[in-house]
């Protein structure tokens, strides 16, 4: 019995028993996790900030109590004093792991930034925001017509504008008086007009205002939070930027999320406030990129799943961990942006969250199919959103079913052995030659192949570090496709496969992607193991498309369109091959993008576009596959690659 604490690290997952006293950021360093330290761990640069979990964490198998690591120190008082540091951090030069812990790295504290890869899609999008500025001319106090400012203010609205039954927060009134005298009474309003048609002021300027009104969209994923920033007058997207979502160190899906909830009073809280406080920075960061005040933002528009959902609304997420996976809420919401603590925008912002279609189909679904319309289709289509839960929509004009499949973090990277996030240095594509079985490849941050001029050179600054979610899927088809993994997923020894990349471990074997060890880097392999998560992964994919079918009666869907920041950055070929989803001829194959992203852009420009999805989410019927005996069918069936019992006639015309 070892008495080395067992030490976690969120987002990479790496792990290692180190023995008490041992500095959080050597532990890092051993593993190879991406810590930053300008100084060498003098408590200077403060780089290294972590912060520590702690509670139950099922998922890890370990409880952290609050002796994981050891006091403050001198070191962090004074940095603390003189410079501040966010409520739960600390340094990891200083702090010494004492017990079993949970340490997230924050994105700011990792050398390779997260690549964020949910940029938004040009899409032509019919202007009609809920915020916009009138100019109003009010009549001035008379001593024989005694109403009161505001009362005159609304008259103006109704009589120039025909905007009837304006409301205002009771702030907004404490500086009306001022404002319309020192504007002679003339003034511009910033005036809020819900889909329900309820009118309320949130901001009013002396004279005819020239100034730009502006709105975030915000996708709120589970691993990922992205945000485009919008010109309201316009839907021109100035900046958009994304962070991991900090909740990542309370568990990576969103079951492990709700486990921490469960197991830990008040979790939901911590969950909450860990998202929010993201935020807030995301959009003070946002408006710095694209050189505006974070008051200008008025309005923000969110797209989630439901566990998200609830834990951006603060509710307790509890129930959507058991059956019937109840809501708390399915409605959409349209409330002030402080009910959220969203203090980095405009003090009267307003937010607005898309309806969810139910338990485990949420509001980024509604999104997707705003954006992409399936209910106007005369096609029959399949949308495939994957994150760390896939969503799906199939259907045509007639009739759209959605169900959610619990894919797990394997197709982003993460349970992958040399997985990573996407960032410089991750491996992206991959091609194995079917002759040689010799591989080549491309990292983030470089055009060039491995095996081309120029390549060492172009990667000397990022290395290379893991492989990403695009690029494992690219590797394990290319085996496949190369000989080196049979239809069932095992990988050939080398006698077998005639490659001596294929190595003993274990009793199974791994294969050799690159071997970066003769110059300090990492040996990125192939294994049994994560060719068993990837399996998983598709399966539960592929298992969920089929049930929506066999619900509608259809053996084969006429186009296949892939969502998310997965479907902007795979190959369409490579995830066939794998039987990541039905056959389907491969020009009828497309990407959309960040499809709920751009939904949610679609929402924060026009109005009407909120009226329209949630009348349209009534009609989406939800197929559970929770509790449909045929999905455990398909999902069996579908494990092998790319699948035990399916012809994929369209696969086979372009290769063997």
């Amino acid at each position: 019995m070892t008495d080395d604490a067992l030490v976690i690290f969120t987002p990479s997952g790496k792990r290692g028993r180190f023995a008490p006293g041992t500095p959080v950021l050597t532990a890092a360093r051993q593993l190879g996790v991406d810590l930053d330290s300008v100084c060498g761990g003098r408590g200077i640069c403060s780089k290294c900030q972590i912060t520590p979990g702690y509670g139950e964490f099922p998922k890890h198998g370990v409880t952290v109590t609050e002796g994981a690591l050891s006091e403050w120190n001198a070191v962090e008082e004074r940095y603390d004093r003189i410079r501040g540091l966010k409520e739960g951090r600390r340094l990891g030069c200083q702090a010494r792991i004492m017990g079993d812990v949970v340490i997230d790295v924050p994105p700011e504290s990792q050398v390779h930034r997260q690549v964020i890869r949910k940029s938004a899609t040009a899409r032509t999008i019919t202007m009609d925001p809920a915020t916009h500025a009138y100019y109003v001319e009010v009549a001035e106090p008379d001593m024989h017509e005694p109403s009161g400012d505001f009362q005159r203010l609304a008259a103006a609205l109704r009589e120039q504008w025909q905007i009837e039954g304006v409301e205002a927060e009771p702030a907004l009134l404490r500086r009306l008086q001022p404002v319309l005298r020192k504007g002679e009474w003339k003034v511009t309003v910033i005036l809020h007009r819900d889909h329900h048609h309820r009118p309320r002021i949130l901001d009013i300027h002396p004279g005819f205002w020239e100034g730009r009104l502006y709105g975030l969209a915000i996708d709120l994923g589970s691993t990922t939070i992205a945000a485009h920033l919008c010109d309201l007058r316009n839907g021109n997207v100035l900046a958009s930027s994304g962070l991991m979502n900090p909740q990542i160190r309370f568990g990576e899906d969103l079951m492990s999320r709700v486990s921490y909830a469960m197991m830990n009073p008040g979790g939901d809280r911590e969950m909450t406030n860990a998202v929010r406080s993201a935020i807030n920075g995301l959009a003070a960061t946002i408006a710095a990129e694209a050189g505006i005040e974070p008051g200008q933002i008025v309005e923000t528009v969110f797209v989630c799943n439901p566990v998200m959902h609830h834990l951006l609304l603060g509710i307790d997420p509890v129930e959507l961990g058991q059956a019937p996976f109840a809501l708390a809420t399915s409605e959409s919401l349209s409330i002030p942006a402080r009910d959220l603590d969203l203090d980095a925008i405009h003090d009267n912002a307003r937010v607005y969250v898309l309806p969810c279609i139910a338990g485990h189909v949420g509001a980024d679904c509604a999104a997707v199919a705003l954006s992409e319309e399936p209910d106007k289709s005369d096609e029959m289509v399949l949308i495939v959103d994957v994150g760390t839960n896939a969503e799906l929509l199939c259907g045509n004009r007639d009739r759209v079913l959605a169900c959610s499949s619990p894919t797990g973090p394997a197709l982003e990277g993460a349970q992958i052995s040399s997985g990573q996030r996407a960032a410089p240095g991750a491996i992206e594509r991959v091609e194995i030659d079917p002759g040689t079985k010799e591989p080549r490849f491309r990292v983030i941050g470089s055009e060039i192949w491995s095996d081309e001029p120029g390549f060492a050179e172009a990667t000397a600054a990022t290395g290379i570090t893991g492989i990403c979610g695009s690029g494992i899927i690219e590797v394990v088809a290319e085996m496949r496709m190369a000989g080196l993994l049979d239809a069932g997923g095992l990988i050939g020894s080398a006698e077998q496969t005639g490659s001596t990349r294929c190595v003993p471990q274990g009793r199974t074997h791994a294969y050799v992607l690159h071997d970066g060890t003769a110059v300090g880097g990492p040996l990125i392999t192939v294994t049994q193991g994560d060719i068993r998560a990837i399996q998983l992964a598709k399966s539960a994919l592929y298992a969920g498309a089929r049930l929506l079918m066999d619900e509608l009666g259809i053996e084969r869907v006429e186009r296949v369109v892939l969502a998310g920041a997965f479907g902007a950055h795979i190959s369409p070929k490579h995830a066939m091959v794998l039987g990541m989803f039905p056959d389907c001829p491969l020009d009828r194959v497309t990407s959309a993008g960040n499809a709920a992203g751009t939904g949610a852009r679609i929402a924060l420009c026009n109005i009407g576009a909120r009226t329209a999805i949630e009348a349209e989410v009534k009609r989406i019927h939800k197929v559970e596959t929770a509790i449909e005996p045929r999905f455990q069918e398909h999902f069996v069936a579908a494990n092998a690659i790319p699948h035990a019992t399916a012809p994929f006639p369209e696969l086979a015309k372009i290769m063997t």
